[in-house]
């Protein structure tokens, strides 16, 4: 009637997928090839380590962070992101491969403590998590706590609840 078509079932609602199945690693692969589609179109070399360092903390750090807000990334991908970003960082390519003169937990470290302030993007997943967490426990009128509150803890409180028998990926991870 509108122009608008009726679709079954839906892959993602804001950028996040609705639903998480069996292979969830699979699952976020979008957001490596999307870490990696960006680093790809710039030539390391023409870029001075300051620069590097910069396009490094704005746009592949930064591209994760709403994905890790809703879910727990699998360890393995953040590995993966992180083996890119080094890439670039050190200056490596598909056909040059240059030596990584740092480990990258040395290059996560504060810059007053020899890093160079990189995110750790394991632990930036968790903080955000937990974030969510306390939003849930600060906010106790809000529709997202009271919908979770029915479904996954309605006899305690977000701290006391215990992991269901069948709880979803969704409640799991984020």
């Amino acid at each position: 009637m509108f122009g608008v078509r009726l679709v079954d079932c839906h892959d993602k609602y804001l950028g996040l997928p609705t639903f998480a199945g069996k292979y969830k690693r699979d699952l976020f692969g979008f957001i490596k090839s999307r870490v990696w589609n960006k680093l790809k179109g710039w030539n390391s070399s023409i870029f001075s380590q300051a620069g590097r360092d910069t396009l490094i903390k704005a746009v592949p750090q930064a591209i994760p962070s709403y994905d890790m807000s809703c879910f727990k990334m699998h360890k393995k991908l953040i590995k993966d992101i992180h083996r890119l970003i080094s890439y670039f960082w050190w200056g490596s390519n598909a056909y040059h491969k240059k030596i990584h003169w740092a480990k990258w937990d040395n290059l996560c470290q504060p810059k007053d403590k020899g890093g160079l302030g990189f995110q750790n993007l394991e632990g930036f997943n968790k903080a955000l998590l937990v974030k969510q967490g306390w939003r849930l426990i600060r906010s106790p009128d809000s529709l997202v706590r009271k919908v979770l509150k029915a479904f996954y803890f309605p006899n305690c409180s977000f701290l006391e609840a215990k992991l269901g028998g069948k709880p979803s990926y969704e409640y799991l991870m984020g």
